[in-house]
């Protein structure tokens, strides 16, 4: 059967395994221009226009396992041995777009604050990690040990949390550029934000043979948002358990899709 997922160009491998390499390791140093006395720390913005939305501060602690996932793929696809690797070959620019698209989100927040150039900054890191995650379901071909760790975990996973954070970053820009609900009207949008990104995460599931990675990390991601706007507004409570729902059934949905069966059974 054909597998089905893009390649790049001969001449253009080493030009894009040195990008994804590089982004890696600047999404994290611009995540930290605040230590050297460079802006204004990520979190202090964030609770500057926080909502219903945003989630408890113990969630964005998940960014440490997303980084290191992030330095697994960027090291694992330059190896000499995965020059030919056509699965990773597909996956290369999509990860460094979103790599490159998560230090200039972070350069920028810290820089100016949560607004609508941020939110267009993430949604063009999210558009690029999606990408790579349709094609991660899409591939119909044999994925090794390292390929399904490195590759299918790492950016799957960042996937799902910039499917949230991008939820996130919406609202705030709102309440940074002063659109605001009235106090009765504001936990009900909320929800309806809420609910509404858990229908896509249960879609993109639905549609990617059920990806485990992907579901914990946007369960994770609406448990963060439970333990905050949750425990203010029963609406946002229970559209982040509507939310929960929309992912396990996407999952349900997926698993039952015989590409998942055959690709996680063609181990080496």
């Amino acid at each position: 059967m054909a597998q089905s997922i893009a390649h790049s160009a001969p001449g253009d491998a080493d030009f894009s395994r040195m990008a994804v390499v590089l982004f890696s390791i600047a999404q994290v140093a611009a995540a930290g221009m605040q230590g050297l006395g460079i802006g204004t720390p990520i979190g202090e913005q964030s609770d500057a226009v926080r909502t219903l939305v945003t989630p408890a501060g113990w969630g964005f602690s998940i960014w440490g396992a997303l980084y290191v996932g992030a330095f697994a793929f960027a090291i694992y696809q330059a190896l000499p041995a995965q020059r030919d690797n056509r699965f990773l070959e597909g996956l290369r620019w999509p990860a460094a777009g979103g790599f490159l698209g998560n230090a200039l989100w972070a350069a920028y927040v810290q820089l100016f604050d949560l607004n609508i150039v941020s939110v267009a900054i993430i949604l063009v890191s999210l558009g690029s990690m999606l990408l790579a995650f349709r094609r991660i379901a899409a591939w119909q071909g044999r994925l090794s040990v390292g390929d399904r760790w490195c590759a299918v975990v790492s950016l799957s996973a960042l996937a799902a949390w910039l499917t949230a954070a991008t939820i996130v970053n919406v609202a705030a820009s709102l309440r940074f550029h002063g659109v605001e609900a009235d106090a009765a009207a504001a936990p009900l949008i909320s929800a309806g934000v809420i609910v509404a990104g858990g229908i896509i995460a249960g879609l993109a599931l639905a549609r990617s043979n059920g990806s485990l990675p992907y579901a914990l990390v946007f369960l994770w991601a609406l448990a963060a948002i439970f333990a905050a706007g949750g425990q203010a507004s029963r609406w946002v409570a229970l559209a982040t358990v509507v939310a929960a729902f929309a992912t396990l059934g996407g999952v349900v949905i997926g698993l039952r899709g015989e590409g998942h069966v055959r690709r996680f059974r063609n181990g080496p």
